[in-house]
């Protein structure tokens, strides 16, 4: 599969599509009014990097106690209850006067239960679609959410100064009631992909076939790290440019967008190989000069290149693919999905931390030098091609 046109007519693929993106127009919008209604409070770079991307912190509790779910629950009434979840959490959050601490017990709620979505969602797609249409398919979400990060981040900005940050954070509740509005009525109800009650115990079992692997523990590894650390970075724009924190945000979705867009649906298979690394090393290295404090323009600039290395993680998604058995998909790439998002919330501890001490400028430096290295490690680990790896 290689158009968009098979694609978009592959039977629930656009009510999928469209799910996921009201989850992401929600998640943006709200994420960045919880931001700002933090930062405003509290003045804090490290409080204000954790609202924003915090939630993800507790990912790792659910990777190894709820993942399991991802392929024994019925996908379609999974994505709905999600949805739904989300929806009432934006609504605690814009409640006046809620103490800070609720603010952050709410976050770590949401974190618990998005570790599950990951593994909902993309096991939905690889079920949907073939092997050889999940980089495609992938690659189309991932498009949209870089369009409407540009757009939702754009809107945020514009709710947060015309209806508040928490009239911003309302918005973001009705977006997560459409998602699962659309859910309900586009997706077909599905079985699980494996029999079997959710449990912490069958979750521990599969995280450990799945981790034993030498070559999935380094593409794990390689889809984790890197991400997490440049993410870090990005948690640091309210803090770095608290007027143009929307427009670096933008920007960061622009460049995103961009390298999906090349890496889904116009690099041969042939290029996909031997760019993974370089691609890596991008998403890194246009953060190594903000320890000069680039003026707004060389900042968006940067921002934009950096970003399109986020394709990489589509390369080695593809790879996961190939070393993993297609009844465990879900619970791999839910694997995938929590591990990265927990990575991206101890990126953000780490670098808002390392501001706190520093300057914001400093901490990006040091995180996107981290990322660089980390990279260059693990290269020898994801050189050939992966076997395809296609039942238990």
């Amino acid at each position: 599969m290689r158009t968009y046109r098979e694609l978009f007519r592959t039977p629930e693929f656009t009510p999928l599509f469209a799910t996921s993106a009201l989850s992401v127009a929600a998640s943006t919008v709200s994420g960045l009014a919880l931001g700002t209604l933090v930062h405003a409070a509290t003045g804090s770079p490290m409080l204000s990097a954790l609202a924003m991307f915090g939630p993800a912190l507790v990912q790792v509790v659910g990777a190894v106690t709820l993942l399991s779910a991802a392929d024994r629950l019925p996908p379609r009434a999974a994505m709905v209850g999600l949805a739904l979840a989300f929806a009432a959490a934006d609504g605690v959050q814009a409640v006046p006067g809620l103490p800070m601490w609720a603010v952050f017990v709410v976050l770590a709620a949401q974190g618990l239960i998005a570790s599950v979505g990951g593994g909902v969602r993309f096991g939905l797609l690889n079920e949907i679609l073939t092997k050889n249409g999940y980089l495609l398919g992938r690659s189309v979400l991932n498009m949209a959410v870089g369009t409407l990060q540009i757009c939702g981040y754009a809107l945020g900005g514009i709710l947060v100064v015309l209806l508040s940050p928490r009239g911003a954070l309302l918005t973001g509740a009705l977006l997560y009631a459409a998602a699962a509005t659309v859910a309900r009525l586009g997706l077909t109800d599905r079985p699980p992909r494996t029999t079997g009650r959710p449990s912490a115990a069958a979750t521990w079992r599969v995280n450990a076939r799945l981790w034993s692997s030498a070559p999935r523990r380094c593409v794990y590894l390689a889809l984790w790290v890197p991400n997490g650390l440049i993410v870090g970075c990005e948690s640091l724009y309210v803090s770095y440019a608290p007027e143009d924190a929307g427009l670096l945000f933008a920007c960061a979705a622009l460049g995103m967008l961009v390298g999906d867009t090349l890496a889904g649906r116009f690099l041969p298979l042939r290029w996909r190989e031997r760019l993974g690394a370089p691609l890596r090393l991008l998403l890194a290295a246009p953060y190594l000069p903000f320890l000069l404090e680039p003026g707004l323009f060389v900042a968006l600039a940067a921002v934009t290149l950096a970003s399109v290395g986020f394709a990489a993680s589509l390369l080695l998604q593809e790879r996961l693919m190939r070393l993993t058995p297609d009844e465990l998909s879900g619970q791999a790439l839910g694997l995938h999905s929590s591990g990265t998002l927990t990575l991206q919330g101890v990126g953000a501890l780490l670098a808002g931390t390392i501001a706190e001490l520093t300057t914001p400028a400093a901490a990006m430096t040091v995180m996107a030098a981290a990322s660089v290295t980390v990279t260059l490690a693990l290269a020898p680990g994801l050189r050939g091609r992966a076997p395809v790896i296609a039942t238990a």
